[in-house]
């Protein structure tokens, strides 16, 4: 009988622990929820470049099917194209989800999919989809992107509305 009351005790206590320690993992999601994706939707959508370089570290690695950029190359790619693109009357949709996330105190990594619209100045729309994996370390008390790679292709195939459609996009509160 005291064998017994000690597994259950033991059990208990095990499950309040990892009960704990899941709550202070859900405060920093939520954190980067309000620091970096949503602000990063609404930057994109919005166009506005330089509010989406602001959501990056100072130093970023940024991997895409193009090859590696150490020098940030990309942000001033980010302004000059949506820049371009405003000023032909396009505009831009942006949503995605999260398929996984590994939090601690100040890093994380976190695995998506990702939907982007892009709407032309006669109103068509063409749609391209990806995955994306991404580094993210607090900085002076704000989370930021340190590491972004992003593919649309996955062993080979190419990633579509069907991978897309696997999963709930993170809430838009842009539109």
């Amino acid at each position: 009988m005291l064998s017994l009351r000690f597994i259950v005790l033991l059990a208990l206590s095990t499950v309040a622990a990892l009960v704990q320690a899941a709550e202070p993992t859900q405060v920093k999601q939520r954190e980067i929820d309000r620091d970096v994706w949503q602000p990063f939707q609404c930057a994109f959508e919005s166009m506005d470049g330089k509010a989406l370089n602001k959501l990056y570290g100072k130093r970023v690695v940024r991997v895409t099917p193009d090859g590696i950029d150490t020098k940030n190359v990309f942000k001033s790619f980010n302004k000059t194209r949506f820049d371009a693109g405003k000023a032909k009357g396009d505009r831009v949709s942006l949503d995605f989800w999260l398929d996984s996330r590994a939090t601690n105190a100040n890093t994380s990594y976190e695995v998506g999919f990702f939907r982007l619209g892009s709407t032309n100045s006669a109103g068509v729309t063409e749609h391209y989809y990806g995955q994306f994996h991404i580094l993210l370390r607090k900085q002076r008390g704000r989370w930021k992107i340190v590491q972004d790679w992003d593919t649309n292709t996955i062993a080979g195939r190419t990633i579509g509305a069907e991978e897309f459609a696997r999963g709930t996009p993170m809430e838009n509160n842009c539109r």
